[in-house]
């Protein structure tokens, strides 16, 4: 069995988010932007791993949001791309996303399990209850207008897999949302009986899901003083129901020796080539659908979206950069999840500049 670096100790965990889809976080159309093959996500995956990453987290995607580049529209499916990273690494803990809609439960248990074991322990399951309505479209299947009816599915879901990995006898299952399941039963269970649990939640809905279910709730950090008051409240919320959930963030780093070649090169990917109308639409599908983003801040942040998909930006020097990140600790999140421009091109002078800072901070 290998140790679970999502599971185990406090430091502040650091990981890296959406790789696994066209360009990254950053809809731009540089030409030297993310180009989500399989090999770079490998090749991205070993270098995470010997640098002492934490994990590796997918965006599921089923359609991209327009534009000039179609930001999104090119996608590796999770599951089978956890798979393949987790069989090819260490130590680097790799999670699945997966949409509760489009995936049934029993299915999921077996999968997650399946890869718990190809690596010894090192899996982790991000769920999605819902929100991108286009992307339901494209299934085929209607997107519930309430967050009651679209959280009540997916608790009854992650109930349902919860009870195939702690049963060791057949059982039935006919509650309101999957009837009619009869001599079930799973075998293997993960590694450890379970695996790290993410879940993005900005709803009330969403965010007592999160606190009765998840390890990790995964929220943006926009304001940071807005982000300290909101973090002691879903801490609060989760010891009220004796669970301990750490909160993650995302962040957007252009780290260069000078910080006006960063800032140079934030005018060139967004100033110079963004692609707007990529950017607008995910927007637009943000107000309409979810409440991740505070909606009286999406209008401010338009920018950010088209450098790094609203991620908190981390932009600068190594020092500034490390800077940025210790303030993220500071302010209560238990890490971050990291995107750039071009993830293998600019993640090793990351590893050399940023992380001995972080390290003599005392947060890794």
């Amino acid at each position: 069995m290998t140790q679970n670096l999502m599971a185990s100790g406090d430091h502040f965990r650091l990981g890296t988010f959406s790789t696994n889809c066209s360009s990254g976080m950053t809809p731009t159309q540089a030409p030297d932007r993310w180009v989500n093959s399989w090999d770079n996500n490998l090749a991205l995956a070993k270098l995470l791993d010997a640098a002492g990453i934490d994990f590796m987290l997918p965006i599921a995607r089923w359609i991209g949001y327009g534009g000039p580049t179609d930001f999104h529209g090119g996608v590796l499916e999770t599951m089978t791309w956890a798979a393949g990273l987790l069989a090819s690494t260490q130590n680097i803990s790799v999670f699945a996303t997966i949409h509760c809609a489009a995936n049934h439960p029993v299915v999921v248990a077996k999968q997650i399990a399946t890869i718990d074991q190809i690596s010894h322990g090192r899996a982790g399951l991000n769920i999605v209850a819902g929100w991108n309505q286009p992307e339901y479209q494209a299934l085929g299947l209607d997107l519930p207008n309430d967050h009651e009816t679209r959280y009540g599915y997916a608790q009854e879901w992650f109930d349902l897999v919860r009870k195939i990995w702690a049963s060791d006898t057949h059982f039935d299952w006919d509650e309101k949302y999957f009837r009619n399941i009869r001599g079930l039963k799973g075998d293997p269970a993960p590694v450890n009986g379970s695996v790290p649990i993410i879940n993005a939640a900005g709803s009330p809905q969403g965010r007592e899901f999160a606190t009765d279910n998840a390890n990790y709730l995964f929220t943006p950090a926009i304001d940071l003083a807005r982000s300290k008051d909101e973090i002691a409240a879903l801490k609060a919320q989760a010891d009220a129901k004796n669970r301990k959930v750490g909160v993650l963030t995302f962040a957007h780093v252009v780290c260069r020796p000078t910080e006006k070649e960063a800032r140079d090169y934030v005018h060139y990917i967004v100033d110079e080539n963004a692609d707007w109308e990529a950017t607008d639409n995910l927007i637009r599908l943000q107000l309409a659908h979810a409440l991740s983003f505070p909606h009286d801040l999406l209008t401010q942040i338009r920018y950010g979206f088209a450098l790094g998909h609203g991620g908190f930006p981390l932009i600068g020097t190594p020092d500034q950069v490390a800077a940025g990140i210790i303030s993220l600790h500071e302010t209560g999140f238990a890490g971050t999840t990291l995107s750039f421009v071009d993830y293998l091109k600019e993640f090793p002078y990351f590893a050399e500049e940023v992380l001995p800072r972080l390290k003599r901070a005392g947060i890794r």
